[in-house]
Formats: C-alpha cells, sequence, structure tokens
C-alpha cells in the first residue's frame, strides 16, 4: 500500500489486542521515526516514555479514566517535556551539532547565540508551551509510522498529567508529560476499525490562493 492508503488504514484504535505486542525491531523502527522528528533549531526539548511493564500500565490506565487502551496496548508511549528550556540544554545541543559533524565548535558560535537569544527572552510559560508543541509533532511522526508499518496508535489527551508524571517520576527528571499514544495491534472486536474515515471535504479544508 501507498503511505495514503495506510493513512486512510489507520484509525484512533480503541481496543487493542491484548495478546499480541510488538517485536523489538517495530518498536526500535517507531522510536527511530520518533527521533528524527524535525523540531524547533533541532532542540528536541522533550524525552518519550516507553512504558511496557504491565503493573505500571495498570496504574496508568487507573490515571487516565480508566481507558483499556494503556493495558491492553503493547507499548505506551508518553511524551514529556523538558521543564528547564535553558543556556544548559542550549549549550549540549551545541556540543552534539559539533560532535556530530566533527567540526569545531567556535564555528557555531553564531548558531548558539541565536537559540540563546529566544531562549532567554521567552518566560517559563511560553517556553513549555513552545516545547509541548514540538511534543506533538514528535507524535504526527509516531502515527505516521506506526501506519506505514501497520502498526496501530492512539494518540490521547485524556489523562491525568499529574498522576503520570508521579507515576513515572517524570518531575525528578526535569520532565512533565504532554500527550500520550499506546501503540500495539487492532482487536478483532473493536467496531471502529471498520467505520468509515470522516473527514472535512477537500474544498471546506483547503484553501488555496
Amino acid at each position: 500500500m501507498s503511505l495514503i492508503e495506510k493513512l486512510e488504514w489507520r484509525y484512533a484504535t480503541k481496543k487493542f489486542d491484548a495478546t499480541k505486542k510488538l517485536s523489538q525491531e517495530q518498536l526500535a523502527s517507531l522510536l527511530t521515526a520518533v527521533r528524527l522528528t524535525p523540531t524547533s533549531y533541532g532542540l528536541q526539548s522533550y524525552k518519550v516514555v516507553v512504558v511496557e511493564n504491565p503493573e505500571i500500565k495498570e496504574k496508568l490506565r487507573a490515571a487516565s479514566y480508566g481507558q483499556p487502551q494503556l493495558t491492553d496496548a503493547s507499548h505506551v508511549i508518553v511524551f514529556a517535556t523538558e521543564t528547564a528550556i535553558d543556556e544548559a540544554l542550549v549549550n549540549k545541543y551545541v556540543d552534539n551539532i559539533a560532535a556530530t559533524r566533527n567540526i569545531d565548535r567556535k564555528h557555531l558560535h553564531e548558531y548558539e547565540h541565536l537559540m540563546l537569544g529566544t531562549v532567554n527572552r521567552l518566560s517559563d510559560e511560553i517556553k513549555i508551551g513552545w516545547s509541548t508543541k514540538q511534543t506533538y509533532i514528535a507524535l504526527g511522526f509516531l502515527l505516521a509510522a506506526a501506519a506505514e508499518l501497520e502498526i496501530d496508535a492512539c494518540p490521547m489527551e485524556g489523562f491525568e498529567a499529574g498522576k503520570f508524571d508521579e507515576i513515572l517520576g517524570l518531575k525528578e527528571k526535569g520532565l512533565a508529560s504532554t500527550v500520550i499514544a499506546p501503540v500495539g495491534f487492532r482487536s478483532d472486536e473493536d467496531h471502529y476499525s471498520h467505520l468509515a474515515k470522516v473527514r472535512r471535504p477537500q474544498e471546506e479544508l483547503f484553501i488555496h490562493f
């Protein structure tokens, strides 16, 4: 199938087959797609928590209003923004650029100064909002990669972020959960998989000039 056909195939899975698990290769492919997500300046000001442990998934389900996707899915992917978007984060990123591209760090001074200017002038609230938007880009790449690999996923905002942070120890890591996506394989009993996809007509959605 083409990518478009696979995007037609995918849907927000409501009922996963709890007996089916992603292989290590499938999981690695999904996470590689997330790692390759474009972000502002390339900073990747978030981390991605991968939960497979059944006991932890049970706790996350309780913090997600009892939604079964949390326990029935093979894995739960939690996107969490950095809560300290500061000079240290920028400096570490610039170090990584220099090492990855094998160039003298001094040649990156102008780019580093540009990023620091942005980081230093924004309030903490705006920086968190900015970073949160980046996690949604990563979520989009995860969903597209999952469709390409014929892996089911369900993007979800219906969870108690504070409780997730507590269960996963995110606050101590300088992180705050923003959006989640259980991934796995659809159950034959999920009637949503047989419904026609509903989207706005092209003439209503797109504006051409």
